[in-house]
């Protein structure tokens, strides 16, 4: 089973950017939709964006389309998410998962999952 470790994830001021990285082990990245999805407290787990195997299909979620960006390298087993114009309601905890089938926007669908990187973005 692919392994997976988020990385990247900090305290800024709204506006700023940061790169959040999802590195991959065990299993080749290539072998799996990637996705990123998000929890802030007390709030269910929600859909950030996914990838599919190549890199050539991408889908955001309303809320975060135009300011960021899902990307892959595959020779590094890494898929990132670029997080530019960062508002204070970006903060949560993010988390990439893993699906073999499908770019699934549903947390219920995938079952690999990293163990989350907080961002905080201050006003």
């Amino acid at each position: 089973q692919v392994q997976l470790v988020e990385s990247g994830g900090g305290l800024v001021q709204a506006g700023a950017s940061l790169r959040l990285s999802c590195a991959a082990s065990r299993r080749p990245l290539s072998s799996y939709v990637m996705s990123w999805f998000r929890q802030a407290p007390g709030k269910g787990r929600e859909f950030v964006a996914v990838i599919n195997w190549g890199g050539g299909v991408t889908h955001y979620a309303d809320s975060v389309k135009g300011r960021f960006t899902i990307s892959r390298d595959n020779a590094r087993n890494t898929v990132y998410l670029q997080m530019n114009s960062l508002k204070p309601e970006d903060t949560a905890v993010y988390y990439c998962a893993a699906h073999t089938s499908y770019y699934y926007t549903a947390p219920s669908e995938y079952n690999y999952w990293g163990q989350g990187t907080q961002v905080t973005v201050s006003s």
